[in-house]
Formats: structure tokens, sequence, C-alpha cells
């Protein structure tokens, strides 16, 4: 039975060790790391991907196959020394894991000015406010996770990820110690960080655990990575590297195949089963304003999968929708509730939801998609309901990224060529200014990216009206106890001040 290994306390250091080649993490000091490391190199790489990559993985997955496999472990074992200390630091979200951290968590969201961003006259305001919100946010979305067992699951299946990355790292001659950096709860990316440290790491290779490139969900946690990587001198000279999107990776687009396949399987009539792949949506103004790629990238690894499904000779129909919207402003679109209900009224009878856009089971696939969407498609006329699992540990997949990784090795520290579009590296590699620097060069204050339902009263909409109302409300007792003078003074709820 394989088992998770236990965890040493406040770490998110995976603790055990490759059996092949054994890691003395004491073996080398943090002090003598920083003298003996070179300096940091700039990793090029494309930050645009285009439909072109569509057909190249598919036609010469022949190819692909002979890099993912007899060449990784040439090139990966032969660049590495016996002094090296190997990372992988996977990001994530995170989520509360009971009731009573709901709050807690729900303030670190909002306390992110990536999440609320206030003028910045006001900017002074950004704590005192996400305890507020978090506070009056807090027992609406208990309610939430406690209709999926109390808590989220996500550090947990994140947990069993990172072990199972391990394994087939090792499984692969490459001695790796994996660490899981949450965003917004524990094990926070700073835990991570300087557990990193404690085991003086080399080469690091960072791996958000998002398929496909968002500036609010792996750009806001490379944001972070990056200004605690500008204030330590043991980072600013630690080699490293991200990965920062793979949708695209021949190993995942089969896991993705396989999960879908098994769960046709499941209805009696698979052929007349509609493919529902619902992603989460971000707003609109991070496409076309910032140049987010993610819509661009979610359509094409959408086009992916259906040609693997299409070469298993299951040409299904299927339709794209973007769910988790809030607030006023415009989404991705089409939305996935609208979109339901669309079928719904088409004649559509049997429908198989594929949370695209995740690779864990989380609150927005458990409840969300679940809960709300299945309840919506069985009242909009659809009589059969399906959904495909999230990814979680299957072994394709985590095999393709203990691949990733590898491959990645080489170009730790090392220059890129100039010409990444000729070498069409299977991993998009780059520095995480460089990345940020692609995706949100001019940094436009833009409406913020929101990543969970239960932000808002109802599970379906943010009220961003609600939030300028809090607002001014906050405001204007600043003014009031400042001025002494106001309505909230002339009602008596505050003191006259003489």
């Amino acid at each position: 039975m394989d088992l998770l290994l236990p965890r040493s306390p406040g770490s998110s250091q995976m603790v055990s060790h490759c059996s092949v080649i054994q890691m003395d993490s004491s073996a080398n000091s943090v002090n003598s790391s920083k003298t003996s490391l070179p300096p940091r190199y700039s990793f090029g790489w494309s930050g645009k991907q285009s439909k072109s990559l569509k057909q190249p993985l598919i036609k010469s997955s022949l190819q692909l196959r002979t890099v993912l496999t007899s060449k990784t472990r040439d090139i990966s074992t032969s660049s590495l020394s016996n002094d090296e200390k190997i990372g992988v630091l996977l990001l994530n979200l995170g989520g509360p894991e009971t009731l009573e951290d709901v709050q807690p968590f729900l303030f670190n969201l909002f306390a992110d000015p990536d999440i609320i961003r206030l003028p910045r006259l006001f900017r002074f305001l950004q704590k005192p406010l996400a305890q507020f919100i978090s506070v009056a946010r807090a027992p609406k979305s208990k309610e939430g996770y406690a209709a999926i067992g109390g808590g989220s699951p996500l550090r947990k299946i994140t947990d069993e990820q990172a072990e199972e990355l391990r394994k087939a790292l090792c499984e692969k001659d490459i001695p790796a110690k994996v660490y899981v950096g949450m965003r917004y709860w524990h094990p926070f990316t700073e835990e991570a960080i300087e557990q990193i440290k404690k085991d003086g790491i080399t080469k690091l290779v960072v791996l958000p655990l998002y398929p496909q490139f968002s500036i609010s969900t792996s750009g806001s946690s490379l944001r972070l990575l990056e200004s605690i990587f500008r204030e330590d001198e043991y980072l600013v000279n630690m080699q490293h590297t991200v990965i920062p999107s793979w949708y695209q990776r021949e190993g995942y687009i089969k896991a993705m195949g396989d999960l879908i396949e098994n769960e046709l399987r499941k209805f009696e009539q698979p052929e007349k089963v509609m493919i529902f792949f619902s992603a989460h949506g971000v707003p609109l103004a991070y496409v076309e304003e910032a140049g987010d790629p993610y819509k661009a990238e979610m359509e094409e690894c959408v086009d992916l999968i259906m040609e693997e499904l299409e070469k298993r000779r299951l040409p299904n129909p299927y339709t794209l929708a973007y769910q988790s919207r809030v607030g006023p402003v415009e989404w991705l679109k089409p939305y996935t509730d609208e979109t339901i209900v669309e079928l719904g009224q088409r004649g559509v009878e049997s429908l198989l939801a594929v949370p695209i856009s995740f690779v864990s089971e989380h609150i927005e696939t458990l409840e969300e998609i679940d809960v709300e969407y299945k309840e919506l498609a069985l009242k909009s006329g659809i009589q059969k309901w399906g959904r495909v699992p999230a990814l979680g540990c299957q072994p394709t997949f985590i095999s393709d990224l203990a691949d990733a990784v590898i491959e990645s090795l080489p170009y730790v520290g090392a220059m890129a060529v100039s010409n990444l579009e000729a070498r069409q590296s299977l991993v998009p590699l780059g520095s995480v200014e460089e990345l940020l620097a692609v995706y949100d060069s001019q940094r436009r204050e833009l409406p913020a990216p929101v990543t969970v339902w239960e932000w808002g009263w109802t599970k379906s909409a943010e009220t961003w009206n609600g939030r300028a109302a809090m607002l001014a409300v906050v405001v204007l007792v600043f003014l009031e106890v400042t001025t002494g003078e106001g309505f909230l003074h002339q009602w008596g709820i505050l003191p006259i001040s003489r």
C-alpha cells in the first residue's frame, strides 16, 4: 500500500528520500551554498501559444514519445552532479481545511491587492476591509464547505500529488524533493520557500498546478514568488526555472482522454453524449486588455483533447463554457449555467461535465458542478448527467509531470537558445520576472480576479455593487470619525464632538 509519509511540523516538504540515490539535506549548509552557487541566468521562452501548436503535437506524437521516454532520462541524468540538490515547488490556491479556517482563509484572499484593488488613496484600508468582508462572507461560505465534508480537500490531494511526483521522479533516476506552496492557506508559499532553503536546494523547478496560464492564478502565485525572491540573497542566486503552463503536453492530453473515455462508457449510448468542458472563468478584461493567454490556451487544450478522443473513435459533440463568474463585469463567455439551459432547450438528453481547468477536487467541482449545475441540468430537460473526475494522482498525469520537470532540468541555470519557436520546446521555460513581464507588463488596474463562487451572497454571483457599498460605508465611518460631523453623529450612533 502506498502511504503519504508524515510531514515535519510547519513544513510543506515531503520528507521521504529516493531509494535510488539518497539525498542528505544536511550535507551543505545554507551559508556554504550561497558561495558555491553560480549566478542565476535569464531564461527565454515564448509567451505566445498559437493554434499552430495543435497539429505538430498530435501528428508528431511518435516523435514526442521519443522525447518523453528514452531521451528524457539521458538528458536529465547527464546534466546533474553529485552535489546538486533538486527541488520541485508545486503552486496552488489552497483552501480551508476546517470550517474554523474559512474566515481567516477569506481574509487572506481579500487582503490580496490582486483580488480587491482599491484606489491608491484608500489602500491603507485593504486589511480592515478584508476583515469586514471575510467576517460577513464566512457564514455563507461555511455552508458550502459543510456540504462537501467540512472543508476543502485541496491540501490533502496536493500533498498526495507531491508524493506521487517524488516517487515518479525517483523511478526515473532523479532524486528530488517536492514542496507544496499555497497562495492563501497552509502550507503558504513562504513556508515552502523556508524549507527549500533549509534543505539547501541548488536547482529549483517551479510548477504551478494550473494547466493553462492565467494572470489571476499562476500569475498571482508567481508575482508573490517574485517578491520573495527579490528580498532573499540565497534565492536570488539559486538556479531556478518555471513551467508556466503544460496543457499541450502529450501525457496530460492522454490522461484527460482516459478519464473522459471511462465516463463515457458508463452511459447506455456513449455516442450520443454531449461532452461539456467547464473551465473556471476570468474577467474578459484580462484577455482583451492585458493579453492573458488563458482563453486561447483553454480553447487549444479542448481541441487537443477532442483530437485524442477522435483517435479513439469517440467523435462526440462537445462544447466549452466558463463557470464561477461573479459581479457585474463581463467574464469569458459562454457561461456554464446559461449554456446548460440552452442545451436542455435544444433537446440534449445526456451531458458529461469535464472540469477542464482543475487538477484536484475542490469546492468548484464538488459543490458548484456536482450540486448546482447537475440540478440545473436536470431542471433544464437533460435526463442523464455524468461528471469526469479531476486528475488527482492519475498515473499518466503524474508521470507526465515528472517528465516535464526532467525536461526542464538542463535549462535550470543555463542560457536558453535564442530561437525558441524553432526549438519547439515541450516545456515553455522562463524566469519568474520574465514570465510576469510577458503576461502583465503594464500591470494595468483590472477587475479583480475572483476564484471561488462562495465570495458572494449567492452561489452563482458576486455582488460587486455590494463591495462598493461596503467600501463606501468604511470611507463614511472614517470621514465621520476624523471630522466629527455627518449622518452617524446626527442620528446619535456616534457621539457629537464639541
